[in-house]
């Protein structure tokens, strides 16, 4: 994990590889950005004019490169747009911070030391810079390399920019230490769900994801139970059973609990783990297997969350529940037209095996249930048809309680995770309506996303208060990295769980 660091020194003085300065796009060219008056200074106040001569413009992501002038103790300086200035009496944008400080941080691998002297007005400033630079410093590189893992000049991957200061920020000052420290944290389990994301599947099955899991918890002081297949098939839970049994590799259900003293609330997060989804019998067609090792990016970001909560001791009890399976075709896979007796005693009738992950979380929904949480938040990589509403950055928030949903998609708005409130429509139900079993996990095609939230709520308990976010599009990043967000897992929702175990803790939920 790359150091983070609060810095007294002025741009001028300290030593690092490199400097970041912020710049904006002005009416008439790039406009420097606060922080940057030292530097600006070295360039005899042509810092903005010598960017312009470049073809820079301060447009939000933007990087440039220059040597450094004499006066400064770095060799490099790397100006990053912040975007569109803003008004007079305005500070620049939380999320544009955080993207730029990505953008700056990404275009700095191979870099070992940089400074960051970007505006920071006040300790969530703080917050976010951190968070963007130590997001953008993130690479997945363990299949990368071979002997050869020393950098790039011995034929090895670019490393991750190693260490960052913060200047302006204030080291003694107690807001600005915590924003860091939790900036710090934070990103560090975004990181490492963004790891698991990447891992290839045959390394990541249910049960190595569960030991993952199990051995963080307790170095965390969070209880861990998992359940395997024979305490599954035990238990009732014909839905991750249903799925998993197709597979070498067995289904697991765990169970991460933390616990604070003095909570008053509890929430519990229920992610989907789909480790690999081939689609099963629903064989999935030629072109969209290849990212599908992402579909356990909901649980990921539940068990993220988890240890951030206990790592912040956060005056609340977290549970996440992790609903681990593989998903594959065989002669002992669950076929289309098969009826599963879910835990809760419903029974299934599959009409598609490729809908998969609602009948795992309808299981770890049922289980969450029976401990009556305040409220339940399930994450999963539910539907493509959430991708055609919402697009690529952006997932879909369903709940039984509209103030509920309102809250979420607030928090998603503060901490800078694009999301939009959808609806749960009651005459889509009846679409699931089946002649063999109590439902079918298959409703109609338009609002396919809204039909699997209708699903899931099935399993809800009464009276639970309860919020579906469906993360397909935002999970994993196929294109181009931009701003903080890689090629790959992204960690999405963490940021959002984090928060609203925060605002609980606190009594702070609207």
């Amino acid at each position: 994990m790359t150091a983070l660091t609060l810095s007294t020194a002025g741009p001028a003085t300290l030593r690092a590889d490199a400097l970041v300065v912020g710049v904006a796009k002005g009416p008439k060219g790039p406009v420097v950005a606060a922080g940057a008056e030292a530097v600006d200074k070295a360039y005899d106040g042509k810092l903005a004019a010598v960017l312009d001569a470049l073809g820079a413009s301060g447009a939000e992501g933007e990087t440039t490169k220059l040597p450094a002038p004499d006066g400064l103790k770095v060799p490099v300086v790397l100006a990053v747009g912040l975007g569109a200035l803003p008004d007079t009496d305005e500070s620049y944008d939380e999320e544009a911070l955080r993207r730029a400080a990505g953008a700056a941080a990404r275009a700095l691998h191979g870099t070992k030391k940089a400074a960051f002297a970007l505006p920071l007005d006040d300790a969530s400033a703080v917050t976010a810079v951190a968070e963007g630079a130590l997001l953008g410093a993130y690479a997945f590189t363990a299949y990368q390399g071979g002997e050869k893992k020393a950098g790039a000049k011995n034929g090895g991957p670019k490393q991750p920019l190693a260490e960052i200061a913060l200047l302006g920020a204030k080291p003694r000052d107690k807001e600005h230490k915590a924003a860091a420290e939790r900036a710090t944290i934070v990103a560090t389990e975004i990181n490492i769900a963004r790891d698991l994301v990447n891992t290839p599947p045959n390394d990541l099955t249910p049960e190595a994801f569960a030991a993952v899991a199990g051995a963080t918890a307790k170095e965390n002081g969070i209880k861990v139970q998992v359940l395997d297949e024979k305490a599954l098939i035990k238990g009732g839970y014909g839905g991750i059973m249903g799925v998993g049994k197709g597979s070498e590799n067995p289904p697991r259900l765990v169970k991460l609990s933390y616990t604070h003293a003095k909570a008053e609330k509890t929430l519990a997060f229920v992610g989907k783990g789909i480790t690999y989804d081939s689609g099963g019998i629903s064989l999935k067609p030629a072109g969209h297997n290849e990212t599908m090792k992402c579909d356990m990016a909901g649980a990921a970001a539940v068990f993220a969350s988890v240890v951030a909560a206990a790592k912040l001791g956060l005056q609340v009890n977290v549970t996440g529940w992790l609903a681990l399976a593989e998903n594959m075709p065989s002669g002992s896979a669950t076929k289309p037209g098969d009826v599963l007796r879910m835990y809760s005693g419903k029974t299934v009738e599959v009409l598609n095996t490729d809908a998969e992950g609602r009948l795992v979380l309808g299981d770890a929904l049922t289980k969450a249930s029976e401990e009556n949480p305040d409220a339940i938040v399930d994450v999963a990589t539910l539907t493509g048809a959430m991708v055609m509403a919402l697009g690529d950055r952006t997932f879909g928030i369903m709940a039984n309680d509209d103030a509920f949903r309102t809250s979420i998609h607030e928090i998603a708005e503060e901490v800078g995770e694009a999301s939009w409130p959808m609806p749960l429509p009651e005459d889509l139900r009846k679409s699931m309506d089946s002649p063999t079993a109590d439902i079918a996990n298959m409703g109609v095609r338009m609002g396919g996303g809204l039909v699997a939230g209708l699903f899931l709520q099935e399993f809800v308990g009464e009276g639970i208060t309860w919020a579906h976010l469906d993360i397909a599009g935002p999970a994993f990043h196929e294109g181009a990295p931009y701003g903080y967000t890689p090629k790959g897992g992204t960690g999405s929702a963490v940021r959002t769980l984090v928060r609203l175990a925060e605002r609980t803790a606190t009594g702070d939920l609207g």
